[in-house]
């Protein structure tokens, strides 16, 4: 058997890999037009950073390692230009002299990846405006920042390599401005999320331009102007950071069926519309496991299983794959944030009857050194509990969390089944109620009427048609500080004492820090008569997204 791959990386390299575990007489052939057939995308950043000195450090495997360690003739620097099917060869040319050539193909794969989005604006073929996906992108812009010494930056995009980027360029010594056109960075996350991690970015001191579209980049001297929809900026470099488009060209080309978002569309084992092509990572549809509706997720996670998913049925072992989650997470200076599964916009979008629950509690026990808040939210089915998505901001640990989540959801676990979940437990590495037991509690008691939430998003309009009482139960220290404007103070210790001083013909919202002891004094009251609803997600949700404090 002969099989073709195009691109190396994570998922052609992978499938290369597992190819020759499974058939040692296979003759496998990868092309690959740069000089990289298996590099770290995801620690190109931190190469411009300086976190990562050495650019070697980024390759994981070499050419000639492939070759040595798997016999497989890897040939880099040749572009494959065309797939003629009905031959079944292809057309390809040698890049360092021009030579064009054709090779044969049993079964084929398809790996070309994705390439950075460039809007058509003027000015981003200027010099100094870069954007990243491969090695040489990255050798270049950090040999600019140690041989020009630029001062600013604007980082256009807030995504997974923005933020990573806003990072580096920061550590690199740069006054580093972000622009989006989202009302917070990260798109992928809700913006009562993500307003967390737009306040760190600023205590960083980066400045953020939010809301705000690039409308072109003008050359002026040895400066950058960067032209917004509102306002301009001057820099001495710029790093597009937009996102990325499936490299689906020469897929189209060929007569392969794509999605309408340009994707090619596979089945279940990774094969196309061609019987002897397969395709593979970031040019590939896939399945939301959540929602069973196709989406494109172009990670390397998935990649790497597609890889070894259809190598396996290239050699005749019906591996499937079944769909992604989007379980992804990213670092911004201190923070680190994860999600899984559907944000809450994305739950809407598909039409679920879906509520969601916040906590904000200590990433290990409070009384072993150096405990810290991290905020979640988790989505759920209200019809059965099902938990559709969670998300996760904060400074140790986030990744547990969000990988715990993501197999919950992936097995199809309800709230009910994260209360039972048995987590591991100690004093330096977690609580002894993990964030999923207590989000299973939390939104058991929803569910069962055992509480009564109000969502901080409706909570003026609440106010305008109620005429409640606002009740304030955190510690008096704490209210002081700062508090919503017209409540009144009644520390937690102090309520059974004084419930006596409230009006039972008016409702009560019950306010404090993040919900726990809210959800305390909501069952001390209504058990005593009285109409009550909690602020969900707290003062501390409500201060993040904005709205008016006093103090």
């Amino acid at each position: 058997m002969k099989v073709i791959i195009i691109g190396g990386v994570a998922g052609g390299a992978s499938a290369a890999a597992r190819l020759r575990r499974l058939d040692e007489s296979a003759e496998i052939i990868m092309f690959e037009r740069g000089k990289y057939i298996s590099f770290a995308n995801c620690g190109l950043p931190y190469h411009i950073g300086g976190f990562i000195p050495n650019e070697t450090d980024l390759n994981i495997q070499t050419p000639q390692k492939f070759r040595n360690r798997l016999n497989v003739d890897v040939r880099e620097q040749q572009l494959v230009k065309e797939i003629h099917r009905e031959e079944k060869e292809v057309v390809v040319e040698k890049l360092e002299t021009g030579e064009v050539y054709t090779e044969s193909y049993d079964k084929l794969l398809i790996a070309t990846g994705a390439y950075p989005f460039v809007p058509r604006i003027p000015g981003v073929d200027l010099p100094n405006v870069f954007t990243l996906r491969t090695i040489p992108d990255t050798i270049r812009i950090r040999k600019t920042v140690a041989e020009s010494k630029p001062e600013s930056c604007a980082v256009i995009g807030g995504g997974f390599v923005g933020l990573e980027m806003v990072e580096n360029l920061s550590h690199a010594g740069l006054k580093v401005h972000l622009v989006d056109m989202a009302n917070h960075v990260m798109p992928a996350m809700d913006y009562d999320m993500a307003v967390r991690v737009n306040k760190h970015l600023e205590e960083k001191g980066v400045d953020l331009h939010l809301g705000n579209g690039l409308a072109g980049i003008e050359q002026a001297g040895d400066k950058l102007v960067v032209k917004m929809q509102n306002g301009e900026l001057t820099v001495d470099l710029v790093v597009l950071a937009i996102g990325v488009r499936p490299e689906t060209e020469l897929s189209a080309a060929c007569g392969l069926e794509l999605s309408p978002k340009k994707t090619v569309v596979v089945d279940e084992h990774m094969r196309t519309s061609d019987p002897d092509i397969y395709a593979v990572g970031d040019i590939v549809q896939t399945t939301n496991l959540v929602t069973g509706k196709p989406g494109h997720t172009p990670l390397a996670g998935p990649a790497n299983r597609q890889g070894r998913i259809a190598a396996d049925n290239i050699c005749g072992i019906p591996s499937t794959y079944k769909g992604s989650l989007g379980t992804a997470i990213s670092k911004a200076f201190d923070v680190s944030l994860g999600m899984t599964g559907l944000s809450e916009a994305a739950a809407k979008a598909a039409g679920f009857d879906y509520g969601k629950v916040y906590l904000w509690q200590k990433d290990h026990a409070a009384f072993y050194p150096n405990a810290h808040y991290f905020s979640t939210k988790v989505v759920y089915d209200k019809t059965n509990g099902r938990i559709l998505g969670a998300q996760f901001v904060g400074y140790e640990n986030i990744d547990k969390h969000t990988d715990v989540f993501s197999m919950a959801i992936r097995a199809g676990m309800t709230a009910k089944d994260l209360i039972d979940a048995e987590l591991s437990y100690g004093p330096p590495y977690n609580t002894a109620k993990d964030v999923a037991n207590m989000a299973g509690f939390l939104i058991e008691n929803v569910m069962e009427g055992r509480l009564k939430q109000i969502e901080v998003t409706d909570f003026e309009k609440y106010v305008e048609e109620n005429d409640p009482q606002i009740i304030d139960v955190r510690p008096v220290e704490l209210f002081m500080m700062g508090y919503i404007p017209g409540s009144t103070s009644m520390q937690l210790a102090q309520l059974r004492a004084k419930m006596n001083k409230l009006d039972k013909s008016r409702p009560i919202v019950l306010v404090c820090e993040m919900g726990l002891n809210g959800y305390n004094a909501y069952r001390a009251l209504v058990q005593n008569g009285f109409n009550c609803v909690n602020l969900s997600g707290g003062f501390n949700l409500y201060e993040a997204l904005g709205y008016p404090v006093e103090d």
